[in-house]
């Protein structure tokens, strides 16, 4: 902007009323302080900036609120596991089989990889024991597995063969492959997790031994993996609760309250891991059944449940106890249950 024109500025140097000269008035003596007070400014504006700079990058305008940049969570270890085609999605870990039964590690992925801050240690100090209805080879040991065992109510046979699909895909080969999932969804959050049998013994245990494995670990949650062998159109889970005996070895009375909670939980997320329904042949509907004869429940001093993931026998049922990617989420379901009920 220009002051020339016909009202020159009062120190305009082309005034010759100017006192002052062409030079304008005199200038002012300068403070002994200002060169040290500009130079100490000069260096600390920059790293002001700089500071600032590094602070908003870093999420600092969002910090503890809920919409600020640093405010998203990390992705849970217990998101939907990919989908792969039978027998080729073997996600749980060393030992798991696919649909066509043979053992093997698999290229799908059993969850969402652990991440710093993502929970993959919430259940660091928990321990989990599961177990694997019934033993690949127990048809080969039919006199060892028929010998009776005390059970507390009675005395029942050490263990069967368990039964198997109409085209012989048996329960030994389905409920190892899951626990091998679930074992790896579990030791992906932090727990211990122990196997009653991984195919290392020729039979059983039998069903006695099953519990006491539980009790010496002091499990937090135990959980018993099955499939049914009811007639054709019976179809669906059910989660197998312990009822409340005190009889010779047996006592169950401290268990069978917190056994309900781990039961219902684990119903609940396995119906909704898996999309099927609660057994429309026992529970009336509700997916959990009560039972007293069972040895594997009646001698455990832990949080113990039985899960019938379907029934082998029925063609519908069979079609997805058959597939490797519905085994996962059988698996992821469990491991939701179970997770639920340790945090809880």
């Amino acid at each position: 902007m220009s002051y020339a024109g016909s009202n020159p500025g009062p120190f305009d140097p082309s005034d010759p009323s100017d006192p002052f000269g062409p030079f304008g008035p005199p200038r002012p003596r300068r403070s002994p302080l200002r060169r040290p007070l500009t130079v100490a400014l000069a260096a600390l504006v920059p790293g002001a900036l700089l500071g600032w700079l590094a602070y908003d990058a870093l999420g600092g305008t969002g910090g503890g609120g809920t919409d600020g940049p640093g405010a998203g969570a990390a992705p849970s270890v217990l998101s939907s596991p990919a989908n792969g085609s039978d027998g080729s999605d073997g996600a749980g870990g060393s030992g798991g089989s696919g649909g066509d039964g043979k053992t093997g590690v698999g290229t799908g992925t059993a969850s969402a990889p652990a991440s710093a801050g993502s929970g993959a240690t919430s259940l660091r100090g928990k321990v989990v024991v599961i177990d694997p209805g019934h033993n690949p080879t127990n048809y080969q040991h039919t006199a060892d597995i028929n010998r009776k065992v005390d059970i507390g109510t009675n005395r029942k046979e050490c263990d069967t063969t368990g039964t198997s699909t109409n085209s012989g895909y048996s329960e030994a080969e389905f409920t190892l492959d899951v626990a091998h999932r679930l074992r790896t969804l579990l030791q992906q959050q932090g727990a211990t997790v122990r196997l009653t049998q991984d195919a290392d013994r020729p039979f059983g245990p039998c069903v006695d031994e099953r519990a006491r494995i539980g009790n010496a670990a002091h499990a937090d949650a135990v959980v018993s993996i099955h499939a049914d062998g009811a007639g054709a159109g019976q179809r669906g889970f059910h989660v197998i609760l312990p009822g409340a005996v005190h009889e010779g070895g047996a006592d169950t009375r401290a268990i069978v309250a917190p056994s309900k909670d781990l039961g219902k939980l684990v119903a609940g997320d396995f119906t909704r891991a898996t999309g099927t329904s609660p057994s429309n042949y026992v529970g009336d509907g509700t997916g959990l059944v009560t039972r007293e004869d069972l040895g594997g429940l009646n001698l455990s001093t832990v949080p113990k449940v039985f899960i019938e993931c379907g029934n082998m026998r029925d063609t519908n049922d069979a079609a997805l106890l058959t597939s490797g990617a519905w085994r996962q989420k059988a698996a992821q379901g469990i491991s939701e249950g179970i997770v639920s009920f340790l945090r809880g």
